[in-house]
């Protein structure tokens, strides 16, 4: 890995897509005004519907797109790595999407893409969700060679499952767009993100939705950047921003000597 910096965007996106796009291009914009050669968009940051269906709609065929054209176009325009939050893809066969996120790479074109392997499902009586009703699950991990390290990928409710990041070895820079809700993400947000850093050894970049949606739904925030010593490095709370820092790569080196738990392995 090589030094360099960061940001994690967030957003309270909304249902109309020709405005959240409009929102990523400024929030894009000051990332890189910031010297960030990697930008991660939160999941759903193009649309964040009145109804879960309400995304099916938008589904766009990989490859071609409103959503799509618009990273690539965004990629290139910067001439940096883009993780494109995840954008809603059809699926065959089936009403239903799959949750994808995709990384363009600084010259716009789609070097990698991460289908979202873990749904979420929540219902403590007064909040319920399912995405299974509406998204079909992905299943092929993502690492990626870049210019400046190993990158993985991982979405929202993939965070709950060590095994997913565990299994891909040594990556420096996991990317992981998210929606948590305010429920959820209130417990368990920050400590699972810290773990995931801590047991990898790698810095991680965590970009959500943080805020109240037209929906009534309210998402958790808090997108922040953790070094792989698990301290948080940048955050921000609530309402569309930015956290932004520099990886080290120094850094990183120092804890995989110091504490070479990833050699340490027997299981």
């Amino acid at each position: 890995m090589k030094t360099f910096s960061a940001t994690a965007v967030q957003m309270v996106s909304t249902p109309d897509v020709a405005d959240n796009l409009k929102t990523a291009t400024a929030l894009i914009e000051r990332a890189v005004d910031a010297g960030s050669a990697l930008v991660v968009l939160p999941e759903y940051f193009a649309i964040m519907g009145l109804r879960d269906t309400d995304k099916l709609a938008v589904a766009e065929a990989f490859g071609s797109g409103l959503i799509q054209d618009f990273l690539a176009a965004q990629a290139e325009r910067h001439g940096i790595w883009l993780v494109g939050g995840t954008v809603p893809l059809a699926a065959p066969g089936a009403r239903r999407i799959r949750n994808a996120s995709l990384v363009f790479d600084p010259s716009g074109s789609c070097a990698g893409r991460y289908d979202k392997i873990h749904l979420f499902g929540f219902d403590n009586g007064n909040e319920h969700y399912a995405e299974a009703d509406t998204i079909e699950a992905g299943e092929t991990p993502l690492v990626l060679d870049t210019s400046f390290g190993r990158l993985g990928v991982a979405v929202c409710y993939d965070l709950r499952f060590p095994e997913l990041f565990r299994q891909a070895g040594h990556v420096d820079v996991w990317a992981l767009p998210a929606a948590f809700t305010a429920t959820t993400g209130r417990a368990h947000w920050e400590v699972l993100l810290r773990s995931r850093a801590i047991e990898n050894q790698c810095f991680v970049v965590a970009s959500a939705q943080g805020g109240v949606h037209r929906s009534g739904r309210e998402t958790w925030g808090h997108s922040m950047i953790v070094d792989p010593w698990g301290q948080v490095l940048a955050s921000h709370d609530v309402g569309a921003g930015l956290a932004s820092a520099e990886l080290k790569a120094s850094q990183l080196e120092r804890v995989r000597k110091v504490l070479p738990a990833l050699s340490h392995r027997r299981l």
